[in-house]
């Protein structure tokens, strides 16, 4: 059964602007490091950066691996350092993530769980791309389904489609064994839908925006950066990048384009363990 969305009031011509953040790997305790950077000081740092710039956003999407330690006090420290952002927050799981933690701890006035966000003449849709117990992701027939069903609930309306892995190859070996499995059966299958527009995910800790022709045109294919580590591009082997944490702004457009750029903290503020060979 199709649950209730949330909705937001805008003007049948209005874009829908979002910024989304992805991959804080957050632990309880807010001096831990990851790899060389304190996560909670480079999430921080992003939200400052995304206050600076004074973007007009609707709202946030967070699209997992909030979690480093899968401890209930992540999620909360998540949920403190983007309320002064005064945005509401829409979350998705990672595979870093433990949805039930996840579920109970992501809680605040304007904090969302929800699977489908309406705004505007966009469907928004939140898949849950994650395996139990393992890195590497799978896109269930049960979410297919949730995306037929809920296409068919708006049909009106563009569609962008969010989730955490990884639907296609990055040209990292080491890191495309993480990947969505049957993510090329997945971009077959939703290509066949007029409605959507665009892939949204984070997993990769690395920039990526690309088209994929589908039946009915081009889909946009988008990867933002993690607001701490970065994996380096097309690397064979597990390799940290030296640029600094980033961000994702999108406006969707009412004709159903999109416009989005990512973003990234000023300086060098973070340095990785470059000699770091896993994590």
């Amino acid at each position: 059964m199709l649950k209730e969305a949330i909705s937001y009031s805008l003007g049948e011509d209005a874009s829908v602007r979002i910024v989304q953040v992805t991959d804080p790997h957050l632990f309880a305790d807010p001096s831990a490091q990851l790899l060389g950077v304190n996560t909670a000081k480079s999430l921080d740092s992003v939200l400052d950066t995304i206050r600076a710039v004074h973007y007009p956003a609707h709202f946030m999407l967070a699209t997992g691996d909030i979690s480093q330690d899968y401890s209930g006090e992540s999620y909360h420290n998540f949920v403190r350092a983007i309320e002064p952002l005064d945005l509401p927050c829409h979350y998705l799981p990672g595979n870093h993530d433990d949805p039930r933690v996840m579920r109970l701890n992501m809680q605040g006035p304007r904090v969302y769980g929800q699977r489908r966000v309406l705004a505007g003449r966009w469907q928004i849709i939140m898949l849950d791309s994650t395996v139990r117990g393992k890195p590497g992701g799978h896109m269930a027939d049960s979410e297919i389904e949730i995306i037929k069903s809920a296409v068919a609930d708006q049909p009106d309306r563009h569609t962008l489609l969010v989730m955490h892995h990884n639907p296609i190859l990055v040209n990292c070996q080491w890191l495309d064994q993480h990947c969505m499995d049957n993510g090329s059966d997945f971009i077959e299958q939703v290509s066949q839908i007029p409605q959507v527009k665009g892939l949204l995910w984070g997993h990769v800790h690395q920039e990526l925006d690309q088209n994929h022709q589908g039946t009915h045109g081009p889909i946009r294919l988008m990867a933002t950066p993690s607001t701490c580590i970065q994996f380096k591009p097309q690397s064979s082997y597990f390799a940290l990048d030296a640029l600094q944490p980033g961000y994702r702004l999108l406006e969707l457009k009412a004709d159903g384009t999109m416009l989005t750029n990512v973003y990234r903290v000023p300086g060098e503020m973070f340095s990785p363990d470059r000699e770091a060979n896993g994590y």
